[in-house]
Formats: structure tokens, sequence, C-alpha cells
């Protein structure tokens, strides 16, 4: 299965990277293992209709947050029905914690997905995915959300890749090293098929809150990056709209509802993957 495809770009934009000193990196760690998973197994794997994956993290014991253009068919152009799209909660060597369907996805509404690759897209993308049956195993425990970090803050990043489709892995420490509008430049290392993946704070003890979203890859004076998506008031705004959209049968009609309430300018050049 091919990865679905991050944006790639190159980073003009006037940052200053943080000197960090050098054992402040941290570098990937494969969580084969169900010892090396413990207190990861809300993260999993989200199939897009067999044609890609993305990552995606439960922060509910139905919801599961996630980049917004892993909703749409990159060659097609076309919205993916909720109902093709799967969550493999804690997905590691063939066999995932829980496996559940889609009911219903709302990308942000301020994101369009025009096919084109384009900055200021990155604010906006985010998603909820809500499952057709809630998660509630004792192994598998729902994120918390945090606030928006600092540049300068320690984050950890959890996700799949084309190179690790069958096992997350986890890199504990990596840093903001800024921030564009509703834009975060992290040092984190993601690749291809980790759009979706939660960033991380540990800055209260040992509880891990989910700080952003990765949405895409990037360089930035010639250091791989990655950009985050910024959270602030975002949830409510997913929430809210979720409400409003019909649930899905599994072969794609609306279910009947009943009570339902209710751009960044930057001198950037995005790469298509290959060039």
């Amino acid at each position: 299965m091919r990865p679905a495809l991050l944006i790639a770009a190159l980073l003009t934009a006037v940052l200053t990277a943080l000197p960090l000193p050098a054992r402040a990196q941290e570098g990937l760690k494969r969580l084969d293992t169900g010892t090396d998973s413990k207190g990861w197994e809300a993260v999993g794997r989200l199939n897009l209709d067999g044609k890609g994956f993305c990552t995606g993290a439960l922060i509910a014991p139905n919801l599961v947050l996630t980049a917004a253009h892993c909703l749409w068919d990159k060659k097609s152009g076309q919205r993916l029905e909720p109902s093709k799209v799967q969550f493999l909660a804690g997905w590691r060597n063939g066999r995932a914690a829980a496996y559940r369907n889609v009911r219903r996805a709302v990308p942000h509404p301020g994101y369009v997905y025009d096919g084109s690759d384009s900055l200021d897209r990155v604010q906006f993308d985010l998603a909820l995915l809500e499952l057709d049956t809630p998660i509630r195993l004792p192994s598998i425990r729902p994120y918390e959300t945090g606030q928006h970090p600092r540049k300068g803050d320690a984050v950890g990043v959890v996700s799949y890749a084309r190179d690790r489709a069958d096992s997350p892995s986890l890199q504990e420490v990596c840093h903001v090293l800024g921030h564009q509008p509703g834009v975060m430049v992290l040092s984190c290392d993601v690749d291809f098929g980790s759009s979706g993946a939660p960033v991380f704070s540990l800055t209260h003890g040992d509880v891990p809150r989910v700080v952003s979203v990765v949405a895409a890859k990037a360089e930035m004076t010639g250091q791989k990056v990655a950009l985050g998506s910024d959270m602030t008031g975002a949830l409510d705004t997913l929430r809210a709209a979720l409400e409003t959209t019909p649930a899905m049968r599994m072969n794609g009609t609306a279910l009947p509802q009943i009570g339902t309430g209710t751009g960044a300018r930057t001198d950037a050049k995005f790469l298509r993957p290959g060039e």
C-alpha cells in the first residue's frame, strides 16, 4: 500500500532555527513490541480506501484527530467517503489493538482542497473522524489535548511512514523551531504517510498531550523539518462541524439525523515528491 502523500516544501521564509545541544534531538525508535508500544496504542494507522494511509490519534473513545488532506484522493481530487476510511489503533506487525470504521469525517471549515500545494492550507489542515463504535479498551486510552507550544519547547511525534508502514516510530524529543501564522515549524523527523501524526507535549509530567498535527514535511536552510497545524480553537470548531454532518452507512448513504446541534503569506516553494 502506497503511503498518502505529504506536502513537500522548501521554506525560504525568514525563520531563525533554534540552536540545540547536540544530544537534545533524539532519533526515531520503532515501536515493534508490546513493551515499546505501551502508552502509544491510541495512535493508529488510517487506511484510505486501499490507496494509501495516514496517521491519526484517538482523543476521545469515538474521535480521531488527523490531517484534513488525508480525506482527499490526491490523484482524482475527490473527497473520500467516510466508509472508505478505517482506523487501526496500535497497528503493529500486521495486527491492530482495535479496528474501527469511520461514520463521519469533517475537515476544518477553513481548509480548502484544490489539488495545489500551498502553505496557506497548513494552518487549517486538521480533521476530526467519528468512529462507528467507541474504543473502550483499558490498553487504549485517548490522549488529552494541550496548549500551543512556544518556540524552543520540546515535543515528540509518533507516526507511521512509507518505510515504517507496519509499525509506528517514536521521536521522543524534537523541538519547535519557530512559527508562521497558524503553522509551527518543527525539527521532527517525518515522511510520506506521517500526515496527521500527533505532536505531543510532555510539559505536564508524564502525561502526553496532543498539541499539533503533522501537515507537511519541508526543508529549511538545508535542514529537514515538519510543519504542524495550529490547534488553537480548532477542536471546538471541528466538534461543532461534526455535529451538523450526517453520519454515513457503510454503503455511503446518509443516516437520518435527530436533534442535530449546531492566509498566511510566505515565500515558500513547494516541491513534488521526486523533485
